[in-house]
């Protein structure tokens, strides 16, 4: 009541002054929106100009109250995360207001400096791009089994990889991607593997960027492997996905390891709308827990990470509500929490298998795991920091 109380006597505030564009509307999209919001991002229009904002105010206006946008669907009760994407009481009565004034534009000299970004990319620093060599074909009915295309590196020494991004040629088709990292020497093309993992990319995944502390390796000699899940959407297209790298200056104190807890072996009835799987698992060894990226399929309703501490007491450490096939997002902790080895772990995943989940393709039929979009998975990914000289296999020596 409180929170409802402070933004209405600040909407009746704000509605007192004079909002423009200019001013008071873009310096929120630059921080809050363009990241998707801008040429050849994920978003469907670009908000970097009064020329390019302006037609979508009052659909900008609707989609901030509603809270619909910025995507963000984690349980604010559990955790505190880095880049939370929730707008302010103040953001959005200022939005709103912009929109329920006639979306002035105001004086252009009350800009804020120009938000720079690396051409196409969300990285602050582009320090190398590799990828597919050629575009492939992804046909505009036909259903396809993944996809594996080997990236040679060149790199001849040990890279530290501090911040990495995924861009498809065209996101439409693409279900997700996964890069590996596989050793020099290695001849492995595809298939289940336990190979370290650079980053999972699924729609509406922002890039990965550690701390400073903190970075992946792709050892000297490596390549990389880019495991890609098409899904047509009705009409042919051509896609290419270049991956962009940000190096770290020197050898980190911490190497980043993504893990992962799935289960491959349930059902889930038809026309059940809250169907729980549950996976469990204990840490090998002490880590730093520093994110999570819960990853379901079109029934997928919520997916919680939880953990039981010294003491005994099961602690969610996130809880994400309404989750949204159509914008997987990671979930960084703001501050990274040691967990000790034999912690125990439990993720649960919700399912709606109802015909009132409009996204459900076939709400009269039981659904099992499976790779297409209208079978599920439940696979928790999660990040975690060990001492730079452990490599995944040396982690998981217990």
């Amino acid at each position: 009541m409180n929170r409802i109380l402070a933004f209405l006597v600040f909407a009746g505030w704000a509605w007192a002054q004079d909002v423009t564009f200019y001013r008071d509307v873009l310096p929120i999209l630059q921080n809050r929106c363009q990241e998707c919001h801008r040429q050849g991002q994920m978003a469907p229009m670009a908000l970097t100009t009064y020329e390019d904002s302006r037609p979508w105010a009052r659909a900008i206006r609707e989609n901030v109250v509603t809270r619909t946008m910025p995507p963000w669907f984690a349980d604010p009760r559990f955790g505190k995360f880095e880049h939370d994407r929730h707008l302010s009481d103040d953001e959005i009565a200022t939005l709103a207001k912009w929109a329920e004034t006639g979306a002035a534009e105001g004086r252009a000299a009350e800009a804020p400096p120009k938000k720079v970004w690396p051409e196409g990319w969300n990285l602050p620093r582009l320090d190398a791009v590799v990828g597919m060599a050629e575009e492939v074909r992804v046909p505009a009915h036909e259903p396809l089994d993944y996809q594996y295309f080997v990236i040679a590196s060149h790199f001849s020494e040990d890279k530290w990889v501090r911040g990495v991004e995924v861009r498809p040629l065209d996101r439409s088709v693409v279900h997700h991607a996964v890069v590996y990292v596989r050793k020099a020497g290695d001849t492995w093309a595809g298939g289940p593997t336990t190979n370290d993992i650079l980053m999972v990319y699924a729609p509406g995944s922002a890039p990965d960027i550690f701390r400073d502390d903190m970075a992946k390796l792709i050892p000297a000699g490596a390549d990389l492997v880019l495991e890609v899940h098409y899904t047509p959407v009705g009409e042919e297209t051509r896609d290419r996905i270049d991956v962009g790298l940000m190096f770290a200056p020197q050898r980190p104190a911490k190497r980043v390891l993504t893990l992962q807890m799935a289960s491959t072996s349930f059902v889930i009835p038809p026309g059940v709308r809250d169907h729980q799987v549950t996976v469990r698992g204990t840490l090998p060894n002490d880590a730093l827990l520093i994110g999570f990226f819960p990853h379901m399929h079109l029934r997928g309703k919520a997916f919680e990470y939880t953990m039981v501490g010294e003491d005994g007491r099961a602690e969610t450490l996130l809880k994400v509500n309404n989750y949204d096939f159509y914008w997987q997002l990671s979930y960084r902790l703001a501050e990274p929490r040691l967990v000790k080895k034999g912690t125990r772990l439990t993720w649960i995943a919700t399912y709606d298998n109802s015909a009132a989940n409009e996204n459900n393709p076939d709400p009269k039929s039981a659904v099992g795991y499976g790779f297409q979009s209208w079978d599920e998975m439940m696979v928790g990914f999660f990040d975690v920091a060990v001492d730079a000289s452990l490599d995944k296999e040396a982690y998981f020596v217990r």
